[in-house]
């Protein structure tokens, strides 16, 4: 089981993208994306509808192969096989097998990732306000429920850098401030997050990195 986030030089990025783009039917989606994200740092991925801020996501998280460009992971050329674990994606879906219980899926989530120890199943759903909903089917859930037991990850898993997209969707308050918590705890720890969003992020560590979308 992985206990902790690994140091990084502190001249050394833990995440860099160099001149990075993804075509979709030969159409540049975006071209040239240059940012480097440090230990504690905070990006905000912005851009119009169709600038490739999922896209960006998932191609960081390995599920799309980058067209140009090169990832660096920790100051070397980035190997999947490599950092297995120490990334964490969250995006529209949520990644939640509808017939098991929330519990079931951070077990396997755990059996998959690795596991923070200070932190249980049990005592990461109560803290996202699952608590008698440990053992209910994920369909028999509401969206915002479901999205809270996808978010009790954050708490459970020992992901270096979180990759959320829009992790406020379907939370109301009490969640939003949940999630910008989580992050503050993330980042304080030593952690790093990318986060694409509508304004809900609240970030008091410091000035977030903005990182612009465009063709």
């Amino acid at each position: 089981m992985t206990a902790a986030i690994t140091d990084v030089p502190d001249n050394e990025p833990l995440l860099e993208t160099r001149a990075l783009g993804f075509y979709r039917q030969d159409e540049p989606v975006f071209m040239s994306l240059n940012f480097r994200l440090h230990i504690g740092e905070l990006g905000l991925i912005e851009g119009d509808n169709g600038s490739g801020k999922t896209t960006l996501m998932r191609i960081l998280a390995g599920l799309l192969h980058v067209d140009e460009g090169e990832l660096h992971w920790r100051g070397k050329p980035l190997q999947r096989d490599q950092c297995l674990g120490e990334m964490l994606f969250l995006g529209h879906q949520l990644g939640l097998k509808a017939d098991l219980s929330p519990s079931e899926n951070l077990r396997i989530a755990l059996g998959l990732h690795g596991h923070r120890i200070q932190t249980s199943v049990t005592s990461a759903l109560a803290e996202v306000g699952l608590s008698g909903y440990e053992d209910e089917p994920v369909r028999r859930l509401s969206a915002g429920q479901k999205k809270r037991a996808a978010l009790a990850k954050l708490l459970l898993l020992p992901a270096a850098l979180w990759l959320l997209d829009e992790p406020y969707a379907n939370l109301d308050r009490t969640g939003i401030a949940l999630v910008n918590r989580f992050l503050q705890e993330h980042l304080a720890r030593g952690g790093a997050a990318l986060v694409t969003t509508h304004g809900a992020v609240s970030f008091h560590g410091g000035e977030a990195q903005r990182i612009r979308m465009h063709a």
